[in-house]
């Protein structure tokens, strides 16, 4: 059992063998930046404040409270009211500097992380951001908030103050990653939620945070207005320089993501983040680029495709057959999709840490350190996950006769063959599934729409009937969190530091935990040991080795069918917005728009 203990623990300080206290933490190897470091390399620390942005935003929201399972809140609010201990340079890989925290320190191996407050951090309302607050949020998060932070709290053995301002949380597992999640969990103030029923959702309550913005005007549902904080306590701070630069931020949410473009063209929003290259090269020709008034910025990235497309739901039938995932892909005529929404100028995701050094060798055997991973699975892993996998290609037309013709002898295999040109089972019934979309929840529901309507229609062909059911934000999230679907849209970005967020991705712990990300319910031992193998990495190339292995049983698991990605962000914005000259490895990412952005008129 965990012990946890507010009494300061005595002899600490003195304790041999302890490794200095730092001023930031990397995954592997030091911290790029020196304690000494004046900013961010990609802030710009001139840059001036003031100014409103204002955010076209798809969906809803019936919730102000970010850190629990219930209700629907703004992601941004995780981002933009609270702050963590530690925060995230995007120009490093996985690397921390200290934030509420002035000072970072570990075990030898990483089994325990110290963290010092700094004596000046302060929550938006003035009062100070102690140790009891840290403490009692972690617990909390951990035991009530919601599951992407319980399973950390679960690999610590104990948590004790151990000085005025410093915390020390001691491991109960080989994970050196826990030391740098640790030190990114938000930080609540205790006193606010005294008397009040923490997870329960609405609007009622107005989080304090100790970060550069207040929640300040709102109307449910419609818009949210963010005002930067005067009295910001960590303004000065190096890490903060040339951030949060905007007096206002602001958010407009709309119900139907078709007018969302129209309202950025007639000047109702500040930015639009374009996601199909036809239409950029097509269609902003309006009046406002023409007259410089919106300047089309593309900012280039780094970092590693993730997975994005159809996920089909393993928990029910026919999609707990690997062989009716297969099949389901070879009718996804990519190419044909691709060139009718893209003009087909965006590549496909081939696996899920593609496009960089982490991704599978697609269609390759395994090989050295690699192969060595899966060699005790072998009996366990789908047929391509060794001996190599790569998704089907069509030649482009519509038909896709090769691909429908792998399609129905999968199918046969798996027991189901076309009748009256209906594919029935054995017992005579009918393969039918449906397809879950949201009009507003997912990251694209116009292009999610165009999508299916197109597969809908492959489907058909080879006698299976679908029944596509389009829901609200509200109902979208409910049916999600509780694994209510067939197959539905599914995006899952990952980082070059892949790590712990893995587990709540596809860990068996979380197939079967409501409100987990595992969406398409995994559980596979294979799984487990390379996310396992990666946390427990004392270097790079070993890290590097177990997450190709993940990748080649999770892309040839079968569970999603990939669309395409962009090695660019298109954003288009008015002329007023600037960003620094200077572009993080990661690119437009969490970070960047709104963080380094600011206001200036010419």
């Amino acid at each position: 059992m965990r012990g946890f203990a507010l009494a300061f623990a005595v002899g600490v300080a003195g304790a041999p063998g302890l490794a200095e206290p730092m001023h930031g933490i990397a995954m592997y190897g030091d911290p790029a930046l020196p304690p000494d470091y004046e900013h961010l390399p990609q802030a710009n620390p001139d840059a001036p404040k003031g100014g409103q942005i204002t955010f076209a935003e798809s969906g809803s929201y019936d919730s102000l409270h970010p850190v629990i399972t219930k209700g629907s809140a703004p992601w941004q609010l995780r981002f933009m009211i609270f702050e963590s201990l530690l925060g995230r340079n995007y120009d490093e890989p996985f690397t921390l500097y200290g934030l509420l925290a002035e000072s970072v320190e570990t075990g030898p191996n990483r089994e325990w992380v110290e963290f010092t407050l700094r004596e000046e951090a302060r929550f938006s309302d003035g009062s100070p951001v102690t140790i009891e607050d840290v403490m009692w949020t972690f617990e909390t998060l951990g035991t009530r908030g919601h599951p992407r932070y319980r399973g950390t709290w679960n690999a610590v053995e104990s948590m004790e103050q151990t000085g005025p301002r410093s915390v020390r949380f001691t491991f109960n597992t080989d994970n050196r990653e826990l030391a740098l999640i640790m030190g990114l969990r938000p930080i609540l103030k205790k006193a606010q939620w005294e008397g009040e029923d923490f997870e329960r959702s609405g609007v009622t309550v107005k989080p304090i945070g100790s970060a550069p913005y207040v929640i300040g005007d709102f109307e449910q549902g419609r818009y949210l207005e963010l005002e930067r904080n005067p009295d910001y306590w960590g303004k000065d701070l190096p890490f903060m320089k040339g951030q949060a630069n905007f007096d206002l931020i602001r958010y407009d949410f709309y119900t139907d993501s078709d007018v969302i473009f129209e309202a950025f063209k007639a000047g109702e929003a500040d930015t639009y983040r374009e996601s199909n290259p036809e239409r950029w090269a097509t269609q902003y020709d309006f009046p406002a680029v023409q007259d410089g008034d919106v300047v089309m910025s593309e900012i280039p990235h780094q970092r590693p495709t993730g997975i994005e497309g159809l996920v089909m739901n393993t928990r029910r039938a026919p999609f707990d057959d690997w062989r009716v995932r297969q099949a389901m892909i070879e009718l996804f005529n990519f190419e044909f999709i691709n060139q009718t929404l893209n003009g087909g100028r965006e590549p496909r995701i081939q696996s899920y840490f593609s496009n960089s050094v982490l991704g599978m060798d697609v269609g390759e055997p395994a090989e050295g350190r690699v192969a060595e991973l899966l060699a005790p699975f072998e009996d366990e892993v789908l047929p391509g996950t060794i001996d190599g996998y790569a998704l089907p290609e069509t030649d482009g037309s519509e038909r896709n006769r090769e691909g429908l013709a792998r399609a129905l002898d999968l199918l046969a295999e798996a027991g189901w063959t076309p009748k009256e040109g209906v594919m029935t089972n054995a017992e005579g019934e009918p393969l039918t599934f449906e397809i879950l979309i949201s009009s507003t929840a997912t990251r694209n529901p116009a292009r999610d729409r165009k999508i299916v309507q197109i597969y809908r229609g492959a489907l058909a062909k080879a006698g299976i009937d679908v029944t596509v059911t389009s829901v609200d934000t509200a109902q979208y999230t409910d049916r999600t969190n509780s694994f209510d679907f067939d197959m539905t849209s599914f995006w899952r970005a990952v980082s070059l530091s892949p790590g712990n967020e893995q587990r709540l991705y596809w860990g068996s712990e979380a197939a079967d935990q409501e409100g987990s990300r595992n969406w398409m319910g995994v559980e596979s031992p294979a799984i487990d040991a390379m996310i396992d193998e990666m946390l427990s990495a004392r270097s790079r190339e070993d890290s590097r080795a177990a997450t190709k292995a993940l990748d080649r049983i999770l892309t040839a698991g079968r569970y999603v069918i990939p669309i395409w990605y962009s090695d660019v962000s298109r954003i288009a914005h008015r002329k007023e917005l600037h960003y620094p000259e200077r572009l993080p490895m990661y690119g437009d990412w969490q970070g960047f728009l709104p963080d380094v952005w600011w206001y200036e008129e010419e």
